[in-house]
């Protein structure tokens, strides 16, 4: 698999002065557009556009201070429409404008070539099993937040606190199939899946699609489909991230699955004090082909 996204990443370099089709990376890396996003994103820290975008300016800046090339001749050669829009990214990335760079040879930002290692360590197992669910809903109170990869998300704490007793109440009462009880559901993510981009969070819990929910409740429907279910235990709430980020990183690599569309499910349970947390985390997966 490693294999397969480090040809992904030699596409990109020969073709960072043309148009980029995230669908050839997927084909290259043998699997969906989707999951190369997810994993591209889970292994690099940081989104494939953001990526190409850096690698692309990294190159241009050094054309820029050879000076061989107009400025416009650069922009355009790099895919910006402009030399306004091309200098407004280069001035986000290095900190000086190209015309201000050319004339002063400043010192600029560089994007390294990635290339992606295992590592392999041993010093833990990770649990999971394989869940096929019929189609269910998720029932509750929806928000729009924006991603937070580290720590509390300060919006989906407001709104939790902000929930009335008996709306729980209310809520937990329609739970009936697994997971149970009160489950935190994010769907409808950006695909970039990059820091402060917006993103559903439902405080609900699981039901029967034929179920009936109260008006005032929001409703997710879910198709059925294929699950890995993996459980963790750990300090709140960075035990609960870096599960996410230890499923991408060396979950998928190791087995013949991939994630597809759909809502990510987490089912908590805090000590009394809420420093420490056990979880069971729903990731919608299908099969690879062998």
């Amino acid at each position: 698999m490693l294999e397969r996204l480090n040809e992904a990443l030699e596409h990109i370099e020969s073709r960072l002065d043309q148009p980029i089709e995230v669908a050839e990376l997927a084909r290259i890396a043998v699997t969906s557009e989707y999951h190369f996003r997810r994993l591209f994103s889970a292994l690099a820290g940081f989104p494939l556009s953001e990526y190409i975008r850096r690698r692309r300016l990294t190159v241009a800046g050094a054309e820029v201070l050879a000076g061989e090339r107009t400025l416009l001749e650069i922009a355009v050669g790099h895919g910006y429409g402009s030399g306004e829009a091309f200098a407004r990214a280069f001035r986000a990335m290095h900190g000086v404008g190209p015309g201000e760079a050319r004339q002063t040879g400043a010192a600029l930002t560089s994007q390294p070539r990635l290339s992606f290692r295992l590592t392999v360590e041993g010093s833990s197992s990770m649990r999971y099993r394989i869940v096929n669910k019929e189609k269910f809903q998720v029932v509750g109170k929806r928000i729009r937040v924006p991603l937070v990869h580290e720590g509390m998300n300060p919006e989906i704490a407001r709104f939790i606190r902000g929930l009335a007793p008996e709306t729980l109440r209310r809520i937990t009462a329609l739970s009936d199939q697994d997971p149970a009880g009160i489950v935190g559901v994010s769907d409808n993510l950006d695909p970039s899946r990059a820091e402060g981009t917006q993103l559903d969070y439902y405080h609900g819990v699981v039901t029967g699609a034929g179920t009936t929910p109260p008006e005032d409740l929001d409703i997710l429907p879910v198709p059925p489909g294929t699950w890995a279910v993996f459980e963790s235990s750990g300090p709140f709430p960075l035990a609960l991230q870096h599960m996410w980020r230890d499923v991408f990183t060396q979950w998928f690599p190791s087995n013949p699955y991939r994630s597809r569309p759909g809502p990510e499910i987490l089912r908590t349970h805090l000590t009394p004090d809420a420093a420490q947390a056990d979880a069971e985390l729903w990731i919608p997966v299908e099969r690879t082909a062998s």
